[in-house]
């Protein structure tokens, strides 16, 4: 046995220690403190008793000892004029502890006087003010608060909450093993502040029964924080302080101690708790050595027969040997308990629960077969509904996309060659284009029935550039977000030999361009290009146009020009005007102008009045965001709120997700403007993953305290939990409400149409998906992004209303009409359009609350494929192993979501509390 007063060894099993007189029990073990050593400390001649069962440091009115027995300060001192000395309360390895009144602010304190070998050493004074400092920032109703530090003759002391109750030792060797639920809600409380300490950095060290005091109110606090420290300042000799009957096996050779140490001391205390008897009894430390390196402690069922399997198998895992095989949090002990959920607890208790917490609670259940099959089943079905009613309402159907990209540049190549254009080119590019001009223009002008029906004027265009230097982006970005991207205008046509090619899908020479020489060699000729060459490659008889004065001026220097009007083929109301110019006999600019074709170095795009009322909408919106993510971000940092390492991940992830997509998507060039691309590029991808840590950082922790339930599977994603039942779950759901979604646009489009109006504007085509893997990955990437911060924009506009209406309900009504309201704007048929925007608004804000943000991106993401590729029913179109691959990627989604979703319990394998089976 070992002397909780003077820590000498004894094994006569008598009731007093032979050396200072203090009361002997095999139940209070003493704090081992490096720092004092057993050798060091010199019995008193009138040491003070410790009542039964307190241990060194415990704080507690029950067992104030005599404070003329050895104590520094006797009763009434008054202490730098503040704290009066009530009563030594206990006295061990790491110090006194006494009961003291503070006279400023009228309550009782701890007062804690740390061991004199500490005072005089600089460097351990030092780290103990760093561990105070971190100390303080744990608020948590199981932990004793550490309130200050001061000094009395040279002796440091710390002020602590006193607890008014009784240690856990006490209590079990007083009454004995306690009842099941009552170790239940004790073991997770027990749980929850070791996680509140954790989860700032501090391991205690020391986790006792000792140190478990029991209030008043039968609530837990764990004390006694002396050797608790940061896991990374911890020095050497430092690793074998504590108690060595709860000692981790690492931690008692004097290797390590970590997280996982202090686990192993909780599985000892809940081995106690449950069971009443030690995990490894012993009368000696050289005995209780040699137990330790037998094995294991017995299991809890040889001990007690009706203990919960489950409770063992925790306890178990607790205490292996190995501590990775221990679970990785004590957030992970109280959730694999039986009726386990730290959430709700914090939440019932006021408290904001950690992200450690959040990833913690809830469930890891398998998936029943009966509704992961019902949910594939329906996904299957709603997206072959959404494929066969997509064929009527999207434009790739209605435009003829006859000819795949390497043919249309051929084509392009061989008009160049035909317009005398033969010169070798260092850059090419080309690309698909969307005629949104055009596309407005028949929307507007165009009520009748079959209004999209043959589109063949220029809807989609085939563009093709040709420059004798490399082509590369000089913008920001054109058009779109995707960086590096050589567009038609991008870079500008301003070097003498570059040309620009437009077809249409079928092949047709729909517009010219080329830049004349700077320098002029010769004297200029006079002759007028052959402008029959033009009309016979974009397929039009001269005979059926007549001349014209010019009237549109070339963007480049010409020395000849000719005008033609015309009407479209088949259509004698819609006007054409032909537009060429040349320079000495070759043709420098040819464009067919239609009615909506707008003179874009004239004006502007004329939105109408709904696209601007959307448009602010929109940017009151963007403003919010960014003024309200800044102020809360500011906030949260300031008050230590924050889940840093997850917004740091995040942030991380859209970072790399943009530099993936760069490289892939981009148009690289060997030289040093590649520099100036990687520039823009960091730039943007460094502001983008910026922002969204910094709109991470400014919703988390409200949505933490306000719906912990919605990210627990994201905050688990951030944790690497990819395995996770709970995981495949949203995301199998995410699928199942995003082919939800797809559906219902499907029929919001066709709805005017079957009853008489006007069928509404095809939905376009990314033109990116059309050319290649390369693009297409990079399109891929980049949505996913853009999803992500949707996700996180949707969640903060919600926080934002519930700011402003204080009812979430409410809050979730202002959000569903805002952004139904954007959409309906945007509709050609508000009233039609507007029953549909509400239902899909609705249903997205539902599964967002309830199922939170991964779901809410696998909606965007499944419903984005299933909406934008060209799935197409005609195998024989070039474009058709496209929409397979959209459908190969929806279908591996949904595999993904079912095998986790149904894949058993490895979700907690690594790290974890292995659940019931």
């Amino acid at each position: 046995m070992i002397c909780p007063t003077c820590a000498l060894e004894t094994s006569d099993g008598n009731s007093f220690c032979p050396s200072c007189g203090s009361a002997m029990d095999s139940n209070s073990t003493p704090t081992m403190s490096n720092a004092v050593s057993p050798a060091a400390r010199a019995p008193r001649s009138a040491p003070a008793r410790e009542a039964s069962g307190k241990a060194a440091g415990v704080l507690s009115s029950s067992s104030d000892t005599n404070p003329s027995g050895g104590a520094r300060f006797v009763p009434g001192t008054v202490l730098l004029d503040r704290y009066r000395i009530v009563a030594l309360a206990g006295k061990g390895g790491m110090g006194e502890v006494y009961r003291a009144d503070d006279l400023k602010l009228g309550q009782t304190v701890a007062l804690k006087f740390l061991p004199e070998a500490v005072a005089k050493d600089g460097a351990a004074l030092a780290r103990f003010h760093r561990e105070v400092r971190i100390a303080r920032q744990v608020s948590h109703a199981n932990v004793c608060r550490v309130f200050d530090i001061g000094e009395v003759d040279g002796l440091p002391f710390l002020t602590m909450e006193y607890v008014d109750g009784e240690d856990l030792a006490s209590l079990m060797r007083r009454i004995g093993r306690l009842g099941p639920d009552k170790a239940l809600e004790i073991s997770r409380q027990i749980c929850a502040g070791v996680a509140a300490a954790n989860e700032h950095g501090i391991l205690h060290r020391d986790l006792k029964p000792a140190n478990v005091m029991l209030d008043g109110r039968g609530k837990v606090r764990i004390t006694d924080f002396g050797l608790a420290g940061l896991g990374d300042e911890l020095r050497q000799e430092d690793v074998r302080a504590g108690t060595p009957a709860y000692m981790a096996p690492e931690q008692l050779a004097g290797k390590e101690v970590t997280q996982k140490s202090d686990i192993y001391s909780l599985g000892l205390v809940l081995y106690e708790l449950f069971t009443g008897k030690r995990g490894f009894e012993a009368t000696t430390m050289k005995e209780l050595l040699r137990v330790r390196e037998s094995g294991a402690p017995a299991d809890p069922s040889t001990i007690v027969k009706d203990i919960d399997p489950l409770v063992e198998r925790v306890i178990l895992r607790c205490l292996e040997k190995d501590p990775a095989k221990r679970p990785a949090t004590a957030l992970q002990v109280a959730a694999a308990l039986p009726g386990g959920d730290p959430l709700a607890a914090a939440l019932a208790a006021g408290e904001t629960p950690s992200p450690e917490m959040v990833a913690a609670s809830g469930d890891s259940d398998i998936m029943r077969p009966v509704v992961a099959w019902g949910i594939v089943a329906a996904i299957v079905l709603l997206v072959a509904m959404t494929v066969v009613l997509n064929q009527k309402i999207k434009l790739f159907r209605y435009v003829p996309l006859e000819k795949p990209p390497e043919v249309l540049v051929e084509r392009a190549r061989e008009i160049q060659n035909r317009l005398g254009y033969t010169a070798p080119a260092a850059g090419a590019k080309h690309g698909f284009q969307t005629n949104f001009e055009f596309l407005r223009y028949i929307s507007e002008h165009d009520k009748s029935a079959t209004r999209w029906n043959n589109l063949d004027r220029g809807e989609v265009k085939f563009w093709y550039r040709e420059s004798p230097r490399r082509l590369y982006a000089e913008q920001f970005f054109e058009n779109n977000l995707l960086m590096g991207r050589v567009s038609p205008a991008d870079p500008p046509m301003h070097v003498s030999g570059m040309t620009l090619v437009w077809l249409n899908p079928r092949g047709r020479l729909l517009g010219f361009h080329a830049v004349p020489p700077q320098i002029e060699d010769a004297a200029p000729s006079s002759a007028a290009p052959d402008w029959g060459v033009l009309f016979s490659e974009a397929g039009l008889d001269p005979a059926e146009w007549t001349s014209s004065e010019p009237q549109w001026n070339p963007d480049t220097y010409c020395d000849s020009r000719a005008a033609w009007t015309g009407v479209v083929p088949g259509r004698a109301d819609q006007p054409l005007r032909i537009e060429a110019a040349g320079y000495r006999g070759k043709p420098v600019s040819f464009e067919i102008i239609g009615p909506w074709t707008r003179p874009e170095r004239v004006q502007n795009y004329q939105a109408s009045p709904r696209e601007r009322a959307s448009t602010v909408i929109l940017i009151v919106i963007l403003l919010l965001l960014m003024v309200g993510a800044v102020l809360c971000a500011r906030f949260n940092l300031r008050k230590g709120r924050g889940d840093r390492r997850g917004a740091f991940r995040l942030g991380a992830f859209v970072f790399l997700a943009m530099s993936a997509s760069w490289i892939i998507c981009a148009d690289h060039v060997a030289g040093a403007a590649e520099l100036g691309l990687f520039i823009m590029f960091v730039s943007w991808a460094l502001f983008t993953g910026g922002l969204t840590w910094l709109l991470y950082v400014a919703l988390e922790p409200f949505v933490r305290r306000l719906w912990p339930t919605s990210i627990v599977t994201w905050s688990r994603v951030l944790t690497g939990k990819f395995r996770d039942p709970l995981v495949g779950r949203d995301v199998l759901i995410g699928c199942l409400a995003g082919a939800t979604f797809s559906l219902l646009g499907s029929l919001q489009s066709l709805l005017p149409k079957w009853l008489g109006h006007p069928p509404p504007p095809l939905d376009y085509l990314p033109t990116a998906l059309l050319l290649g893997p390369q693009s297409l990955m990079g399109h891929l990437l980049w949505e996913l992004v853009v999803q992500l911060f949707s996700g996180l924009a949707i969640i903060f506009l919600m926080l934002a209303m519930l700011a402003v209406v204080r009812r979430k309900w409410a809050a979730a009504a202002a959000v569903v009409g805002i952004m139904s309201a954007i959409n309906i704007l945007q509709a050609e048929a508000p009233l039609l359009s507007a029953p549909f925007s509400i239902l899909i608004w609705a249903l997205l804000l539902l599964v967002l609350i309830r199922f939170g943000l991964v779901a809410v991106v696998v909606i965007q993401v499944f419903s984005g494929i299933l909406d934008t590729f060209p799935i197409t029913t005609d195998t024989s179109a070039w474009y058709a192993s496209i929409g397979y691959f959209g459908l190969l990627l929806m279908a591996l989604l949904v595999f993904y979501g079912f095998t986790i979703a149904r894949g058993g319990n490895q979700a907690l394998a690594a790290g974890g509390v292995e659940p019931a089976r």
